[in-house]
């Protein structure tokens, strides 16, 4: 187990206040639960620069023997264009048949036996469950950032914005995130420089010096999703609701593009199950300060 008191290595103290939390703009999904705008306050709070890499994470399994739930379940879900022309047949999801149930993928194996980490032990670590996540937290001394701890440190110390730089997806034609590029999901430019993953670092930090807010992974966070429990909740420190069957995830990843998927925007939400692992889910930590 390590030392109770986090790292501070790599981290960001944020100071709290009160924020704008969330959206009602024509960007919002109704369903998702994004709104009504409403004022919260947060205790101050570490929060990690970036997303765990696959390379911190190598260390906590190395030291505690962990064992992922993609390991323990045998398969994960893993994007079809990142696999070879020549891979086996596999299972699709019905809504989304661009997500294949591949045998052995793992985070070591992001899509699956034939994969391996070379080249991307800064990358963010994959096919790690909520559960999985909460064990890194764990042994780090450390936790899971809530949703409104997340959006808060996503806006950088901006308010109104949909990005963690303002309101141009790409300002200048400069691109500030890994998304998809192009048609999605046959075609993909990686006019971002990137197919899949980037670095944990990768691109300019926004105003607290945090990396990939939004793009590159879905990151957990420690809220059970609810699309409405925040109508009713505390307006300081809220934690979301105190059961549910989903968690909540925030960010988007390399693969959300306009055409079916607007949620690489700070205020946008996701959820899943928390054994639920794939190869867009990522996480990083929060402390109390």
């Amino acid at each position: 187990m390590a030392d109770a008191s986090p790292s501070r290595h790599e981290m960001a103290l944020l100071e709290g206040g009160e924020f704008l939390m969330g959206n009602t703009d024509s960007w919002a999904y109704p369903g998702d639960g994004e709104g009504p705008l409403r004022r919260i306050r947060l205790d101050p709070f570490w929060i990690d620069r970036s997303a765990l890499s696959n390379a911190e994470f190598a260390a906590f399994v190395e030291e505690t023997g962990h064992v992922t739930e993609a390991e323990r379940f045998g398969w994960s879900f893993v994007f079809a264009g990142l696999l070879p022309d020549d891979f086996a047949p596999t299972r699709g999801v019905a809504h989304a048949p661009w997500w294949r149930q591949v045998e052995e993928a793992d985070w070591r194996r992001p899509e699956g036996p034939q994969s391996g980490l070379d080249g991307r032990t800064d990358h963010p670590v994959l096919h790690v469950s909520w559960n999985d996540a909460r064990a890194y937290c764990e042994w780090a001394g450390k936790r899971l950032p809530s949703e409104a701890e997340w959006e808060y440190a996503a806006r950088g110390g901006f308010e109104g914005q949909p990005f963690p730089w303002g309101d141009e997806l790409e300002p200048g034609g400069e691109h500030r995130m890994n998304v998809w590029q192009g048609a999605f999901p046959g075609e993909n430019t990686c006019a971002d420089g990137f197919y899949g993953t980037c670095p944990v670092g990768a691109y300019p930090a926004n105003g607290y010096g945090l990396h990939n807010m939004t793009g590159n992974v879905w990151e957990w966070c420690a809220d059970w999703y609810s699309p409405d429990f925040h109508t009713r909740d505390r307006r300081t420190n809220p934690q979301g609701p105190p059961a549910g069957t989903h968690r909540s995830t925030r960010g988007g990843s390399y693969l959300c593009h306009h055409s079916y998927c607007r949620r690489y925007r700070v205020a946008a939400r996701n959820s899943l199950e928390p054994e639920s692992t794939t190869g867009n889910t990522g996480f990083r930590c929060a402390s109390d300060a």
